[in-house]
């Protein structure tokens, strides 16, 4: 006779899938606080609602109840529309790793990133002096025997 299948639900508290929720839940901090309205102007509380990348974090992550949630994503909209807020917050070239799409290392001689000049920037001159710049002089004497 086969052993009798184990009711994993009972006993335990889950979500309406079926997962098991363990550690603290989460409660949503708009009711907690009994704060009547979300202020768009309030820049503050509403990048505790967003990544470091300026997105919209989700319910599960923030742990806000359905009505807040709609709430404060029209707050962070409207923020957004007035300049409170960016749209997308771009992360330093030497955060990244390089590599394509983050595997790796990038190529060696690949393209530059935004902090990284094509060319060395060379010094002016200082009063035509040619020594200091060979190249130029070079130029200067082809098209002078033009």
């Amino acid at each position: 006779m086969p052993p009798a299948s184990k009711d994993r639900s009972r006993g335990k508290t889950g979500d309406a899938k079926g997962r098991v929720r363990r550690g603290k839940p989460k409660v949503c901090l708009f009711c907690a606080e009994h704060i009547a309205w979300v202020d768009y102007k309030d820049t503050n509380l509403l990048r505790r609602f967003m990544t470091d990348r300026g997105k919209i974090k989700a319910r599960g992550n923030t742990g806000t109840c359905a009505q807040h949630q709609r709430d404060v994503a029209l707050a962070i909209k409207t923020a957004r529309e007035l300049a409170l807020l960016p749209y997308v917050v771009r992360t330093l070239a030497a955060d990244k790793s390089g590599g394509r799409r983050g595997r790796g290392p990038g190529r060696p001689g690949g393209r530059p990133t935004d902090g990284e000049a094509t060319t060395p920037e060379q010094p002016a001159p200082v009063d035509g002096d040619a020594a200091t710049f060979p190249s130029e002089a070079a130029e200067e004497v082809a098209v002078g025997a033009e």
